[in-house]
C-alpha cells in the first residue's frame, strides 16, 4: 500500500491472512448456530412425527384390548357351548338308558300279563302245582338272589301249600358235583321254603355258590299234600 505522507514510507508491508483461514472463522463461528437450527428444524420435524406414532400406538393398543375382549368373549362362548354339549349328550344318554328302563319294564308287564292270562283266564291250559320258572342274579359277596315262580291253575279256589328246595348241579375241579339246599344255605339243618298261594307265588332268597364251582342245571323240588314235583332249568338261562 502507498504513503500519503512527504515522509511517510512509499509501502506499507501488512501481514497477509490466508484466504482459508478466513473461512474457517466463519465455520467456527457458523457451526454452533448451524447446530441450533439443525436441532430446531429436527424438532419441528419430530413433533408432529412423534405425535402421529403416538397415537398410531395408542390405536394399536386400543386395538389390541378390543381384540383380547373379543378373544375372552368367544373363549367364554366356547366353553359354554362344550358344556352345553356335555350337558346334552350325558341328557340324551340318560334319557337313553330311561327309555331302554321302560322298555324293559313294559315288556314284563306284557309278559306278567299274558302269564295271568293263561294261568286264570278261560282258554289257559289247566296245569296243577308247577314251576313256571327260577331266575337267578349275582349279588355282592359272591351270593345269588333266587326267584322262584310256582303256580297251579288246575283247582281254581284251591290253596296249594307245601314247601320247596333247590338243588344246583355244575362242575368244581374238573368233576361233576350237585349242591343240595343245605350246602347252598351252608346250614346243616336248614329247613325248606314254604309256599302257600291260590294262582301263583314268588318264592326268594339267596343262596353261595363255592368257589370254582360253575353252575350248569337248577332243580326245584316242591312238596304238597305227600306229591313231589321236581323240574329242572338249565343255568344259561338264568338271568345274571
Amino acid at each position: 500500500m502507498a504513503a500519503t505522507g512527504p515522509d511517510s514510507p512509499r509501502f506499507v508491508i501488512v501481514p497477509h491472512r490466508p484466504l482459508w483461514r478466513r473461512w474457517a472463522l466463519w465455520l467456527l463461528l457458523l457451526w454452533p448456530l448451524s447446530l441450533l437450527v439443525a436441532a430446531w428444524l429436527a424438532a419441528g420435524l419430530a413433533v408432529p412425527e412423534l405425535a402421529r406414532t403416538q397415537a398410531t400406538l395408542e390405536a394399536l393398543e386400543q386395538r389390541d384390548s378390543e381384540r383380547q375382549a373379543e378373544l375372552r368373549e368367544l373363549q367364554q362362548e366356547a366353553a359354554t357351548l362344550r358344556r352345553s354339549d356335555q350337558i346334552s349328550r350325558s341328557a340324551n344318554l340318560e334319557l337313553q338308558a330311561t327309555l331302554t328302563e321302560r322298555e324293559e319294564e313294559v315288556a314284563g308287564l306284557r309278559a306278567d300279563i299274558d302269564f295271568y292270562e293263561r294261568l286264570v283266564g278261560d282258554t289257559g291250559q289247566r296245569r296243577g302245582l308247577s314251576v313256571h320258572d327260577a331266575r337267578f342274579s349275582a349279588e355282592n359277596g359272591g351270593s345269588w338272589r333266587y326267584t322262584v315262580t310256582l303256580t297251579q291253575n288246575l283247582n281254581r279256589g284251591a290253596i296249594s301249600r307245601g314247601e320247596m328246595r333247590l338243588m344246583i348241579d355244575g362242575v368244581s375241579g374238573g368233576r361233576l358235583h350237585s349242591l343240595d339246599w343245605t350246602e347252598l344255605l351252608q346250614q346243616p339243618d336248614a329247613p325248606a321254603q314254604a309256599f302257600s298261594f291260590r294262582y301263583f307265588q314268588q318264592l326268594e332268597g339267596s343262596v353261595l355258590l363255592p368257589e370254582g364251582f360253575t353252575p350248569q342245571r337248577v332243580r326245584v323240588q316242591l312238596r304238597s299234600g305227600g306229591n313231589t314235583v321236581d323240574q329242572e332249568f338249565p343255568w344259561a338261562a338264568q338271568g345274571s
